[in-house]
């Protein structure tokens, strides 16, 4: 049995040789990519699953009021407030015969108000008419 040392020679073809470094660097060259696929798909999961907590909560608490609102919601609710709050005032007025015309209404009722006068008026001539026997 051969005694292997330090210095103990080995005869080996430079093909095989070559072909043994090229194996070796193909094995690193897939390993290294392999690892950098697998880094890769890690990261883009963590990204993925942050991003699907993010938009579970959201799409709870924005429904509930929880996470604010726009800008444009909270100008149309005070709209709405200040509306509801006319309405009222409106209402109130009108129940107890206060209401707001305008000129052109005002002119309108006072134009109707004229025309039945006259008519009434109409009316009671054609009831005296009648109940003195003049037709």
């Amino acid at each position: 049995m051969p005694k292997i040392s330090e210095n103990t020679g080995v005869e080996m073809p430079i093909r095989n040789l070559l072909s043994i470094i090229m194996a070796v660097a193909v094995g690193v060259w897939a390993y290294f990519g392999i690892i950098e696929r697998l880094n890769k798909v890690e990261t883009d999961l963590i990204i993925i699953n942050t991003d699907l907590e993010k938009n579970t909560e959201f799409r709870i608490k924005w429904p509930r009021g929880e996470m604010g609102s726009l800008p444009a919601d909270a100008e149309q609710f005070m709209l709405i407030e200040h509306l509801a709050g006319q309405l009222e005032k409106l209402a109130k007025n009108i129940e107890t015969g206060k209401a707001p015309f305008d000129q052109q209404q005002k002119l309108t009722l006072d134009f109707y108000k004229s025309r039945i006068e006259k008519l009434e008026d109409q009316i009671e001539k054609l009831k005296d008419k009648v109940i003195n026997g003049k037709h």
